[in-house]
């Protein structure tokens, strides 16, 4: 039977749970960005070239230069091979980049911290740190799956207000042409995703913890 939790462990276990709920979102995050298929597939499925008037290959250019400006470590500045940029229009894609640095480097930290922990609570055959996990990582996306569900506008909306302190994230399709190939439907589907990654992280704590649990619960 698993080891009774003393109260100053158990406050290490919530600690660990929250990095690594903390984590399992970041690496979402990342992995979402990085998932360039995904917006492949709504160039068809969103009628982007019609919407837009540039055609599929000029639309996937554009968009890899994105992805890679966000994914990258160094300090390149953004330039679009076909569209023209305004500078209220560059410095709001300089703070959407400032945002996934954040989250590239909690994934690699929490990545980090997250192995030597786990390596640690086995050692001690203590798993309660993923049962909390599977609970918190699971809650996240309940209540925002519940907002996107009933008003994705307003939450589409809401996420750029507290997210900067300015409207340069209002585009003008004639300064900023790549609003015309990012349809907000696309920023949908890309929460929707990394609700459903964070969901996959919280039922693998939740099927690792009764594994282990039933495990210990043999040897004894």
């Amino acid at each position: 039977m698993q080891r009774k939790i003393k109260r100053n462990s158990l406050a290490v276990h919530v600690i660990f749970a929250l990095i690594l709920t903390l984590t399992v979102i970041s690496v979402s995050v990342v992995v979402t960005l990085a998932f360039r298929p995904l917006y492949y597939l709504d160039i068809a499925a969103l009628n982007i070239p019609e919407q837009s008037g540039y055609s599929k290959e000029e639309i996937r250019e554009n968009y890899d230069v994105l992805i890679d400006y966000n994914l990258s470590f160094g300090s390149d500045s953004l330039e679009f091979p076909s569209l023209a940029m305004s500078e209220p229009g560059r410095i709001h894609f300089e703070e959407v980049r400032d945002i996934f640095q954040i989250f590239k480097y909690m994934a690699i930290a929490g990545a980090a911290l997250s192995i030597g922990g786990i390596v640690v609570f086995a050692r001690k055959r203590e798993y309660l740190y993923l049962k909390l996990t599977s609970i918190l990582a699971v809650a996240l996306p309940a209540v925002l799956g519940l907002l996107v569900a009933l008003n994705w506008d307003w939450a589409f909306v809401a996420f750029h207000h507290l997210a900067f302190d300015n409207d340069y994230w209002i585009f003008d399709p004639l300064t900023d042409p790549v609003i015309t190939i990012l349809p907000d439907t696309f920023f949908m589907h890309c929460a929707l995703m990394i609700l459903g990654c964070v969901v996959l992280g919280s039922v693998i704590c939740g099927v690792a913890y009764r594994k282990c649990h039933k495990r210990d619960n043999k040897n004894y």
